[in-house]
């Protein structure tokens, strides 16, 4: 654990670390680095996934300092958006990875907004599967359409199947990113994963902390890898204040809550 705290108490991680060019090379196992706010990188035995990266200009202001400088990123075999929100969505980071990115991969709406700004991305919809190198993923529900509820966004219908999580096989095991989401049934009746990326922000769109507690435990050996946290200047936002210290305290088995510092990485391993 890593956990310190703003001057408006937000908790947040201790400090950056640089992500080297190296945690793109060929390894043995699976890692996976927490890049800050949902950003997630995934190393499986040289295969490498960047899911909702956003290591660029955001339009709120910043408790952290982004690991790497998106423009000297050496590879990515797939990266994953899970949906529209600018948190998870940076199109100006996709840009300066345009060159090493293999395949983009969304759900629909995102997909089809992607290809109008010229990535070749391929729509998948909730429940499919599909492969990068020898990973198998699989997109998971999520009812996270909060758009509905405010007059603004009224210019369309938002749907669930326009927001995905991510369900990960490797060779090493298994990860699963629910992604930013209300508790569904379906989230209570997965297989046992050996890491959750896991969103435990108070929040009625999101998981709500009794959901994050109520998902955590029906899942007691996965590895938890805290995101949504420290990570936006933003004291007075539910959606960004998780506590991973006050995690700990209230889930089964604590010590497999991980306070990544931003840029850091974790094994995966096999439960």
């Amino acid at each position: 654990m890593s956990v310190t705290f703003s001057p408006s108490g937000q908790a947040m991680p201790e400090k950056t670390v640089n992500l080297p060019l190296s945690a793109f090379d060929k390894i043995e196992g699976t890692k996976v680095y927490w890049l800050g706010n949902a950003s997630i990188m995934i190393n499986s035995r040289g295969t490498i996934l960047l899911i909702d990266p956003i290591l660029d200009s955001f339009d709120m202001p910043l408790l952290i300092d982004m690991p790497i400088d998106s423009k000297t990123i050496p590879k990515i075999d797939g990266l994953l958006i899970s949906h529209i929100d600018n948190d998870h969505l940076s199109f100006e980071t996709l840009e300066n990875c345009k060159a090493v990115t293999k395949t983009y991969h969304a759900p629909t709406h995102v997909a089809g907004v992607m290809n109008e700004k010229g990535f070749a991305t391929e729509e998948h919809a909730v429940g499919a599967s599909f492969m990068v190198d020898d990973i198998k993923i699989t997109t998971t529900p999520t009812r996270h359409n909060w758009q509905n509820s405010m007059s603004k966004y009224n210019y369309r219908e938002w749907k669930e199947e326009e927001y995905v999580g991510f369900w990960v096989e490797t060779a090493d095991g298994t990860i699963w990113l629910p992604s930013d989401t209300k508790l569904m049934p379906e989230h209570l009746e997965m297989p046992q994963a050996d890491m959750i990326l896991f969103d435990f922000s108070d929040n009625d769109w999101h998981i709500t902390y009794d959901g994050a507690i109520k998902e955590a435990n029906t899942y007691p050996n996965a590895d938890l890898v805290t995101i949504h946290w420290g990570s936006i200047d933003a004291p007075d936002w539910n959606t960004f204040n998780g506590n991973p210290e006050q995690l700990r305290q209230d889930v089964v088995n604590p010590d497999r809550v991980h306070a990544l510092n931003v840029g850091e990485g974790l094994d995966l391993v096999k439960k």
